[in-house]
């Protein structure tokens, strides 16, 4: 073992804050969680320098994410006069950010258990771990990382380890914003007086008073399930303790049927209020498989493409991870590529072609070679750079992506451009993405509340009672 006490600087500072050892995932994960520690000390052993320089080449998003971290570790480093006095992270203006940064200096041998094996990074930085562990008793020292196998294996030493919160909008999927409320049976007792009403444009709008309005949030989705007369509506204007509601279109009935297709429940018909509203920008759909999301989407971008001209054309889009085996590379274009990748769509557009219903002077005449000449697939991976006019864009299987990815996707839109994200966060395929940390978890938290975007989790499944009753019993 080392004699000169290369990571005893830590040590000198207040024994009050704690010691983040950051794991490389960490790091390739979120480039900025070197600032997200506050007043405690982060801790980087040489090996999860070489592991960033392994992993630098390539476009992918772990590459990208890998070259932002060493690129903030170099602007950090070379304020740096002592590099064993550790570097103040407030020097990048990170304001929040008051601790240190410790880059491992000499080399530092722990003895670890026989069987684990020399030279491979992680239990050379569990080596680390064990020997500041050692160094400073009074000071918790801290492994964060996103491996859980890591974590397992520095508990089983007697180290302690954590995953990397920060990333995560919510700690429980549960309190995720649904976009909609039942409203109490004494509602209309209690912010009924003194209520205004009146009517436009075939809507009913309702101002009420009320403790109950505080809660509301615009374009949040409330009802009233009473056998006598149910009440849907939605929030058309909150402020303080007052809200305006806004009845809906009933979807359910057949002359409002989209391309042929008519709610079938509650969840749905608030649906296709959001995803006909022109004044709604951004839709986020949450639900298991078969609820409806791919099929009310296209259904509601045919109406609007085709017949209503308020896009000129549907692109769908998706994230390409694969459930099982990746079966290689693929020939042709992108559209061709992305093919196997669209059953979903094929599924709905079979749907959508044998419906009876009128659907518009489009309906009957449409077929599938016209629809699909107005639908375009797009890769994920060449989306940087563009901008979308008055298009109509889906992002399908939204879960799968990280919150950085999102923004890039979101933020292509331009003037007249609709975006519907869709997905199940029970069904991640992605390497540490969790429910909480989720892309989609993240845009329905950060857009609940804005006049523009709505949200809706759908809870019945519609396809049929064998796909119902595998999902309850499976």
């Amino acid at each position: 073992m080392s004699t000169r006490k290369a990571a005893a600087t830590p040590s000198r500072r207040n024994t009050d804050t704690k010691l983040f050892v950051l794991d490389t995932n960490v790091l390739m994960h979120d480039p900025t969680s070197l600032f997200r520690f506050e007043e405690h000390d982060v801790y980087l052993p040489i090996f999860v320098l070489e592991e960033l320089d392994n992993n630098k080449k390539g476009m992918t998003e772990v590459a990208r994410n890998a070259r932002q971290a060493s690129r903030f570790l170099d602007s950090l480093v070379s304020t740096s006069d002592n590099m064993e006095e550790g570097v103040s992270l407030e020097a990048q203006g990170n304001k929040s950010s008051t601790g240190r940064l410790f880059l491992q200096t000499e080399l530092i041998s722990h003895e670890l258990p026989e069987n684990m094996a020399h030279g491979k990074a992680d239990n050379a930085i569990l080596g680390v771990v064990a020997y500041l562990h050692r160094q400073q008793p009074k000071r918790p020292v801290i492994l964060v990382s996103k491996d859980i196998n890591m974590r397992i294996k520095a508990r089983a030493l007697g180290l302690e380890a954590q995953d990397y919160f920060n990333d995560k909008v919510l700690e429980d999927s549960d309190l995720l914003y649904t976009g909609m409320k039942e409203l109490p049976a004494d509602f209309w007792d209690t912010h009924g007086k003194d209520m205004q009403s009146g009517s436009q444009a075939g809507h009913n709008y309702y101002q009420i008073k009320g403790p109950l309005c505080r809660d509301l949030l615009v374009n949040e989705f409330v009802f009233q399930d009473n056998a006598e007369k149910p009440f849907y509506a939605v929030v058309a204007a909150q402020d303080g303790n007052s809200a305006t509601l806004r009845t809906l279109t009933d979807y359910t009935h057949s002359k409002n049927a989209i391309w042929g297709i008519t709610a079938r429940n509650r969840e749905q018909n608030f649906v296709l209020n959001l995803l006909m509203n022109p004044e709604i920008d951004f839709v986020t759909l949450l639900g298991q498989a078969g609820t409806g999301k791919t099929l009310l989407t296209l259904a509601a971008g045919l109406m609007q493409v085709l017949e209503h001209k308020i896009y000129s054309e549907i692109i769908m889009t998706r994230v390409t991870v694969p459930v099982g085996e990746d079966i290689g590379f693929l020939p042709g274009t992108e559209e061709e590529k992305m093919s196997p990748w669209m059953g979903a769509l094929d599924d709905n557009l079979d749907v959508l072609n044998k419906s009876d219903e009128e659907g518009g002077e489009w309906g009957r005449a449409a077929t599938r070679d016209l629809i699909r000449s107005r639908i375009k697939i797009k890769s994920l991976n060449f989306m940087r750079g563009r901008t979308f006019l008055n298009k109509y864009l889906i992002i399908d299987e939204a879960q799968n992506l990280t919150p950085k990815q999102m923004k890039t996707l979101i933020t292509r839109a331009g003037p007249g451009t609709k975006v519907v994200c869709m997905g199940n966060i029970a069904q991640i395929d992605t390497p540490y993405l969790t429910e909480g940390s989720s892309g989609l978890t993240y845009v329905v938290d950060r857009f609940k509340g804005w006049e523009h975007s709505g949200h809706v989790t759908l809870q019945r499944g519609e396809r049929s009672r064998l796909a119902d009753h595998a999902a309850e019993v499976l």
